[in-house]
């Protein structure tokens, strides 16, 4: 009989556990996104920042199929008054405004990241540095825009379909030396740009996924500047968008703040030996009551989770990041509902 009660009790701890869990990883209710009105992601396919003919994704691993992406790049970019054929280097480099309005003129949505310069303005750019995309060490929060407007976006001898821009002199073995350029280099080039040009070139064209780019897991002053500077400028703007971060923080100030937006965590689950505990949970969305969100991206080998399956059971919308061929949309299409993709033509279009 005491061996019974005992197996209850564990029981009954083990459903306490697992409802605490769910509890936790829950996104938003239905009723909520009732009563505020919460628009649906639309149905299209997100080119990651832009479609680009130099940046991410461009690598020999997909080299089969993104010969056909650089090129559309390249013609939607002129299509748009980007760049000319005579132009030998890149012409829509990745998280450029000839990229986005390649984007918009080949049909596909955006997926972009926002942070702030120095001087506290929002530009679009992923990385805390620019050494990938301009080959310049320095972190763009040390520059002031108006640098960044003077530093060329993968600089000749870039190359079409790059994935790595060339290092400026000394980025490598003097980085403390390197110094803006005091005028804009000749000839046509694309350079960090502001959110607020962003939103003009696309100019509610095509729907864009949002992601504040918050490093780290402190929260801090700066942090709470570029969520509401850059809502500032969402509010302002009449096209479709939704907002994603890492940080479930920033998705925790919309709920606050905006609970009308559409908002969505993006999750890593990296093993606990490759990352700090904070970063480990977030992956596995145990921050959702904090953020309670109305979609979950994850790359895309994570769809069939547990800790994804069961958000999507609850009703989240399951968003992939970053398909790169036509293999790694079969091999996990089944798990989401919508892709974020670089490096090759989706067969949809």
């Amino acid at each position: 009989m005491a061996e019974r009660g005992m197996f209850g009790k564990v029981l009954l701890a083990g459903a306490a556990a697992a409802g605490a869990a769910a509890w936790a990883i829950a996104p938003r209710s239905f009723s909520d996104k009732r009563d505020n009105y919460v628009p649906s992601i639309p149905d299209v396919w997100y080119a990651h920042r832009g479609l680009h003919d130099a940046g991410s994704g461009l690598t020999a691993q997909y080299a089969a199929e993104s010969g056909e992406y650089v090129a559309l790049a390249r013609r939607m970019a002129m299509k748009a008054g980007y760049g000319t054929p005579e132009c030998v280097g890149p012409i829509a480099p990745e998280n450029s405004l000839a990229a986005f309005a390649a984007a918009c003129e080949a049909g596909y949505g955006i997926e972009l990241d926002i942070q702030l310069t120095m001087d506290g303005q929002v530009v679009v750019a992923h990385d805390e540095t620019l050494m990938r995309v301009a080959g310049d060490p320095r972190r763009i929060c040390d520059l002031t825009y108006d640098e960044l407007t003077r530093i060329p976006l993968y600089p000749t001898p870039s190359h079409p379909g790059c994935e790595l821009a060339e290092p400026v002199p000394n980025a490598v073995e003097a980085p403390g030396l390197v110094v803006t350029p005091a005028k804009p280099p000749l000839g046509y080039y694309q350079h960090v740009p502001l959110f607020s040009d962003v939103l003009k070139v696309v100019a509610g064209r095509v729907p864009l996924i949002v992601e504040y780019k918050i490093d780290g897991s402190d929260w801090t002053p700066r942090c709470e500047e570029l969520m509401e500077k850059g809502d500032a400028l969402l509010q302002a703007y009449a096209g479709p968008y939704v907002v994603e971060s890492f940080h479930p923080m920033a998705m925790r100030w919309y709920r606050e703040h905006r609970p009308e937006a559409c908002r969505g965590q993006l999750i890593e689950p990296l093993p606990l030996g490759q990352t700090d505990v904070t970063y480990w949970a977030a992956g596995r969305l145990l921050f959702n009551w904090l953020s309670r969100p109305d979609f979950v991206a994850c790359d895309w080998r994570s769809g069939g989770s547990p800790q994804v399956r069961l958000n999507r059971a609850l009703g989240a919308v399951p968003v992939s990041w970053t398909v790169r061929s036509r293999d790694e949309v079969a091999e996990c299409d089944a798990w989401f509902d919508h892709h974020i993709f670089e490096s090759f033509v989706p067969d949809e279009h």
